[in-house]
């Protein structure tokens, strides 16, 4: 039965969406089948990010009862996504998500959700859906403090939160380290994604930056992610990688300990 991840972040701007996607391309680049959902349900990119731009069939028609869920999926190269209307047209009940999403379980290895950046049911949707949720934040007061409040909330709902994925990381000093975000937060950092204008120029062309750039620092984080994820090895060949697992960084400690607790 496939695993159910939500991707958090109740702060826009953070690149959760891009991080779904970027993710979402590492775990297939495994072999892995895997499904993208859109419950960003006021505001949803993530078809845009992927060239799905108004669908027919929608998440927000399976959450009204026009559609079964199997209708609303649309096949990529190497993943699925479920999308969202811009502009819905009717009521939708958000936390019907998740009985709507359980007949795929058996159908993909990993089902990841892009919620939604507020606080509101959209959010707890993704939550109740979830079998583990992930975090993104950036490494900075103002974020962290709307990251502490998305742990407060997925710890009251009783969904595990395995861990955070800190995005558009510069390594200056006048950042957070990854040392105090754990203290503070008391989750462990996965993934320390660096800034990357990669980015950009992936939704510019609509593919994932893990595809466009597979050997780019970014992109080898996330396939070392989705590799401790899915209970692969993966080591890359590179001269920085033999200084790191000389002296390794605190994300490499975490993942091996998440590695090893899961498989």
């Amino acid at each position: 039965m496939g695993k159910v991840i939500g991707i958090l972040s109740l702060k826009g701007g953070v690149g959760k969406t891009s991080s779904v996607v970027s993710l979402g391309a590492a775990l297939a680049s495994f072999g892995k089948k895997v499904l993208l959902v859109d419950a960003n349900f006021s505001a949803p990119n993530l078809g845009i990010h992927l060239n799905v731009i108004n669908p027919d069939k929608t998440i927000h028609h399976v959450l009204n009862g026009d559609i079964p869920v199997e209708e609303a999926i649309h096949n990529l190269e190497s993943f699925d996504i479920i999308p969202a209307s811009v502009y819905p047209k009717k009521e939708f009940d958000p936390l019907k998500l998740k009985d709507k999403i359980r007949p795929l379980r058996n159908k993909y290895d990993f089902i990841l959700i892009d919620s939604s950046p507020s606080l509101n049911n959209e959010t707890l949707a993704t939550i109740l859906s979830s079998d583990e949720l992930f975090v993104v934040s950036t490494p900075d007061y103002s974020t962290l403090t709307m990251t502490l409040k998305a742990i407060a909330l997925a710890k009251k709902r009783g969904t595990p939160i395995s861990g955070l994925i800190l995005n558009k990381v510069y390594n200056n000093k006048f950042e957070l380290s990854i040392g105090e975000i754990e203290r503070t937060s008391e989750v462990p950092v996965l993934a320390v994604i660096p800034h990357d204008l990669s980015v950009l120029k992936s939704q510019y062309y609509f593919i994932p930056s893990t595809f466009l750039k597979p050997k780019s620092d970014l992109s080898i984080e996330y396939k070392k992610l989705a590799a401790c994820l899915s209970g692969e090895k993966y080591k890359p060949f590179r001269i920085k990688e033999i200084f790191q697992n000389i002296s390794p960084k605190r994300q490499e400690v975490n993942r091996e300990l998440f590695y090893i607790s899961a498989f």
